[in-house]
């Protein structure tokens, strides 16, 4: 029996067709996948069956029975609930007041009691949280818990999951995984977004292929391969194997001494890291999110003051491309335009600015050829970034920061949230930088990614770098047991490995 089903769905936003008359069916009990480019209309579509959005056509059946979702809340009694990409958390809030904001109608509020509550309620799923903490001092990944916290504990029989592992590490996606499954078996029903497709086929029972807001395709994940899911999403042969010329280091771009630095709570978030990067080659860092990764980025991007320690670069340190771990609170003024975007680091110099005037014509130019080069995909230069899908908002960072040809590019989970085209577009473009010279410091907790795309590794734990390896002989296992603070056998691992 179908437990949702989707009949003709259209949604438009101006002249724009987000969703073009998708029918789809999602049986009971099951793990059904929606994948698709970003800005295929996943999120569109979510966001209907979530009560966010109202469909301008279409139906909607739960049970077989026609509902109509007319906010979230109506979806929340109606037993959908939705993980955004994207949190929707209060910040200033605790785990515990994040939860159970919206559901409590009583002036007698128990907090210590909701607190164990939720406390039991993330041991039993495996996604163990401190409920005292306030959101704005998580992790990325532990906000992601959090928000699985929010719809389990509102009891939904529908689970919409936008993308997330995309911030989870290996152990993290595998307990979700476990649960996700445990879920299915206990009859409740689940919708699967994400762009990782090995992921997909070993968890989802089918999927859905959408490409430009239609149904390209609907199939069992057992008939399916992931370069024929790949090229369903894309519309053409899409290469998932990275063709890597070999490393030819050249001079010491980055130097880094004994960094010690402290988080916004002042505990110690790095302490005595120490490494070189040179020209032409990409040093990966591996680790668990929250071991002081995205501390030791912003404080070499000169965003973050140091307590200790050296921060050298032999080139100019206003030519760092820093590509932050979120494009859409640090990478991006969302309200500004493409165009504005763009030259956010340069508008005050020529040929943007002139005798304290922006030159238009100049900085119309610099947008057409950026969206041309980096093929950012808009109706034109003038749209507002927050209007542009996942992918096309992170090509919008990447050509602003590539624009000066920088020496040192720090890349912050640079493909967090993209589909396979986009982080094979993204990819690409890292390695034509490091093949003309650049220092690439490329930081993810997407391990498999980090030993790809590196020519070192350094796997951090718990704010040191505890080993830099070579990418070429280094195995999973190795630098698994390395994250989670293990020793491999009795060899000392190597701290400045070249």
């Amino acid at each position: 029996m179908n437990y949702l089903r989707l009949k003709n769905i259209t949604k438009r936003f101006g002249s724009f067709l987000a969703n073009d008359n998708i029918s789809l069916s999602v049986a009971s009990g099951t793990i059904h996948a929606i994948l698709g480019e970003n800005g295929a209309g996943k999120s569109t579509l979510m966001n209907i069956i979530s009560g966010l959005y109202q469909p301008d056509a279409g139906q909607i059946y739960l049970q077989e029975q026609p509902i109509k979702i007319t906010s979230p809340n109506e979806a929340i009694k109606l037993g959908i609930g939705m993980i955004h990409q994207h949190f929707m958390l209060v910040p200033q809030l605790t785990v515990t007041e994040n939860i159970i904001l919206g559901t409590e109608k009583t002036w007698r509020l128990n907090l210590q009691y909701k607190q164990q509550e939720i406390a039991a309620l993330s041991q039993a799923y495996g996604l163990e949280i401190d409920p005292t903490a306030k959101v704005e001092n998580l992790s990325v990944g532990a906000q992601q818990r959090v928000e699985i916290l929010k719809v389990l504990y509102r009891r939904a029989k529908l689970l919409i999951l936008d993308e997330p592992t995309a911030v989870l590490t290996p152990p993290e996606v595998k307990s979700l995984i476990v649960i996700l499954r445990q879920l299915a078996a206990a009859g409740n029903t689940i919708i699967f977004i994400s762009h990782k497709l090995e992921e997909v086929m070993n968890l989802c029972d089918s999927v859905t292929v959408l490409r430009q807001g239609k149904v390209v395709a609907t199939t069992s994940t057992s008939a399916a391969t992931p370069q024929q899911l790949a090229t369903l999403m894309v519309g053409q042969e899409v290469g998932l194997q990275l063709n890597k010329s070999p490393r030819l280091p050249g001079e010491i771009i980055l130097s880094v001494q004994n960094l010690q630095i402290a988080d916004q709570r002042n505990i110690p978030a790095i302490n005595n890291v120490s490494f070189e990067l040179r020209a032409g080659e990409i040093l990966g860092i591996a680790g668990v999110d929250g071991n002081g990764q995205r501390e030791l980025a912003d404080a070499i991007a000169l965003l973050r003051t140091i307590k200790q320690g050296k921060i050298e670069f032999t080139h100019n340190h206003f030519l760092v491309g820093y590509i932050p771990e979120d494009r859409q609170t640090m990478g991006l003024v969302l309200q500004f335009s493409i165009a504005q975007n763009l030259i956010l680091k340069a508008f005050k110099y020529l040929p943007f600015c002139r005798r304290f005037l922006l030159q238009q014509e100049a900085i119309a130019n610099r947008a057409q050829a950026a969206m041309q080069e980096f093929d950012i995909r808009a109706n034109g230069i003038d749209i507002k970034v927050s209007q542009l899908s996942g992918g096309n908002q992170q090509k919008v960072v990447l050509a602003r920061e590539l624009a000066q040809t920088p020496a040192l590019i720090i890349a912050m989970q640079p493909t967090r949230g993209l589909d396979v085209g986009a982080t094979a577009a993204v990819h690409s473009r890292i390695l034509t930088e490091r093949d003309r010279g650049a220092a690439i410091l490329y930081i993810s907790t997407e391990l498999e990614e980090v030993m790809t795309m590196s020519d070192r590794i350094a796997v951090i734990y718990r704010g040191e770098f505890v080993a830099i390896l070579d990418a070429q002989t280094a195995t999973v296992e190795e630098i698994g047991l390395l994250m989670a603070g293990g020793q491999i056998g009795n060899k000392i691992p190597n701290l400045f490995g070249v």
